[in-house]
């Protein structure tokens, strides 16, 4: 049976969902006061399961479903945040289900192998990792936003989602402030992981390190691209989803390989 902060996250996300997918529908047009504050309470309640799952008493739990939890709450967060500036709720309908469902498996999950002790250097470089991580996410879905709002335009389609949205620039903009920040945190993650782990190249990180480098460059040339050549629109989409794929292969490749398919 799932603990009672689980259930109520659930229920706060799940009801902030459904009110804005109304909203986007144009089927009710509750305030937006009312999902916003829906969302505040499942972010705060999802803080406090967090807590609960990763503080164990044999140490911190770091697993793969824990950290998954942490970054869904961390995106939950990010979104909830960004949209009191800018006009993004829809992404409520994405983010929401994403936190309920990581949110469920790990609390469920039962595993216990990868409780540890870590060193304050240690935790970090976790904790920028999965800050930088849920940046680089958050950026994705913008620029998944941004395709279809350019594709829309183009066919001359200015209603539904496209409506909700604001102006084309302003979505580009938010993208690269999201890209800038992201790039920083991982900057100061890797950096991290050269001081504090004690062989950031052993045989099992050797592909979560050449994979997160991997997408630290193909960010940094897509920024550079649009600072010192004008990239945007389309190439940028492509390049943001591009470093995203090398960081998830990174982040959760890893994760999935060492702990599922080569368990000791």
């Amino acid at each position: 049976m799932l603990p009672t902060s689980i259930l109520v996250a659930v229920l706060f996300y799940l009801a902030a969902t459904l009110l804005q997918w109304q909203v986007l529908q144009g089927q009710k047009r509750p305030t937006r006061n009312l999902i916003r504050g829906l969302g505040l309470c499942g972010v705060i309640v999802h803080a406090l399961a967090v807590y609960l799952v990763v503080h164990q008493g044999t140490g911190l739990n770091l697993g793969f479903f824990s950290v998954g939890s942490q970054i869904s709450w961390l995106l939950a967060a990010l979104v909830l945040l960004s949209s009191s500036r800018q006009q993004i709720d829809n992404l409520f309908i994405g983010v929401f289900p994403v936190a309920i469902i990581t949110l469920v498996t790990a609390t469920l999950d039962p595993d216990t192998s990868l409780h540890r002790n870590y060193g304050p250097g240690l935790i970090a470089h976790i904790l920028l990792s999965i800050l930088a991580y849920s940046i680089f996410t958050l950026a994705t879905l913008q620029a998944l936003l941004l395709w279809r709002q350019n594709t829309a335009l183009k066919q001359h389609h200015t209603r539904g989602l496209v409506a909700s949205l604001p102006p084309l620039q302003t979505m580009e903009r938010l993208l690269f402030e999201m890209l800038w920040t992201g790039i920083i945190l991982l900057s100061a993650s890797l950096i991290s992981g050269f001081i504090f782990v004690d062989d950031f190249f052993a045989q099992h990180l050797i592909h979560k390190t050449t994979l997160s480098i991997l997408a630290w460059f193909v960010y940094a040339i897509l920024l550079a691209g649009h600072s010192l050549l004008g990239w945007r629109s389309l190439r940028a989409i492509r390049w943001t989803i591009g470093g995203f794929v090398a960081l998830m292969l990174a982040f959760f490749g890893s994760k999935l390989v060492i702990e599922f398919l080569l368990p000791g």
